[in-house]
């Protein structure tokens, strides 16, 4: 199993997902472009190592009125996730690693799909690096924005208990069919998802997150227990997990420290070198199948192109634990 892992590690693969229909701000879709740019800035040839390919979006759809007030543009985010799954699938079915650059995190259901339309019997392992929970359904989301549900999604959860908002037929039509993307069955269990640095939530998320004991490794918590203990107690949470997938959100991090350039900026999260780690600490497992990176919006960076800045350096760094 370590040698299949190794081989998938030595071939890796950028897949540009420029799509940014899921969030409420436009801009994300420009966040790859953004880390190319810190990367030629920085005389760095990164994106000249790889083979890449750019998946197609449905972003001209920002243009059409609004039908499902509580799943924006959930018809879009459909159509989209299935070509992020089936890019997924295909690249590791034939053994190859897929360093996923997206631009809003609704995104990640389609990945997630992807993972699991490609090996459906394997149990897979969900690291969320986030100050969301994305565990909202449109049953629940105050927004609408579907970058907000990924999560739920993926366990083909509702959270009915906490229901605000009347869905039309159409809307629940389309929420069952993103859970539905690559295979029927559910992508994750609760107990097999990690978070880190989640601490924006709404009443809803609570009381997911509490029903479903969901765990989360708050930034106090892993400062006053120390780094490596969280993450090796992570790690071993997800011990009988066959694959795990990493999620890097990047207003995880502290936004008064690095940079207010994403759609949801939250103070009180991480620095960059321990995102480093904390990303480093499940590579060494060599049990990480498929990592992404997601929400870099350079029209929002009020430091120039510094969020970029800071996610391509963190980018370059996990990229050489993977090729060891």
């Amino acid at each position: 199993m370590r040698f299949f892992y190794k081989l998938l590690y030595m071939n890796i693969k950028i897949i540009k997902n420029r799509s940014d229909i899921g969030a409420g701000t436009r801009g994300s879709d420009l966040g790859i472009d953004a880390i190319e740019i810190a990367a030629i800035n920085a005389n760095n040839n990164y994106f000249t190592q790889f083979d890449f390919e750019d998946i197609e979006t449905e972003n001209e759809s920002i243009y059409n009125k609004v039908k499902n007030s509580f799943g924006k543009r959930i018809e879009h985010v459909f159509k989209h996730c299935t070509r992020v799954s089936n890019a997924v699938q295909h690249n590791l079915n034939n053994g190859i690693f897929p360093l996923v650059i997206s631009g809003d995190h609704s995104s990640a259901l389609g990945t997630i799909s992807g993972i699991k339309a490609a090996y459906p019997n394997k149990k897979l392992g969900v690291v969320w690096v986030d100050a969301h929970a994305d565990i909202h359904s449109p049953y629940t989301s105050p927004s609408g924005n579907v970058h907000g549900m990924p999560l739920a999604a993926a366990m083909a959860e509702d959270n009915l208990d906490c229901k605000i908002n009347s869905v039309t037929d159409e809307t629940k039509k389309y929420w069952k069919d993103i859970q539905n993307i690559g295979t029927s069955e559910i992508k994750v269990q609760p107990e097999n998802i990690v978070y880190f640095g989640v601490r924006d939530i709404e009443e809803s998320e609570a009381k997911q997150i509490e029903k479903l004991n969901l765990r989360n490794y708050k930034v106090e918590e892993i400062r006053f227990r120390g780094l490596d203990n969280c993450v090796n107690e992570a790690i071993n949470k997800l011990s009988d997990c066959d694959m795990i997938y990493v999620s890097f959100d990047v207003d995880s991090m502290d936004c008064d420290l690095i940079s207010y350039g994403t759609g949801t900026p939250v103070p009180k999260g991480f620095d960059q070198f321990e995102i480093i780690e904390i990303i480093n600490g499940f590579l060494n497992t060599k049990k990480v199948i498929c990592l992404e990176f997601a929400e870099v919006n350079p029209l929002l960076d009020l430091k120039g192109n510094k969020m970029a800045e800071t996610a391509f350096q963190i980018l370059d760094e996990v990229t050489k634990t993977l090729k060891t």
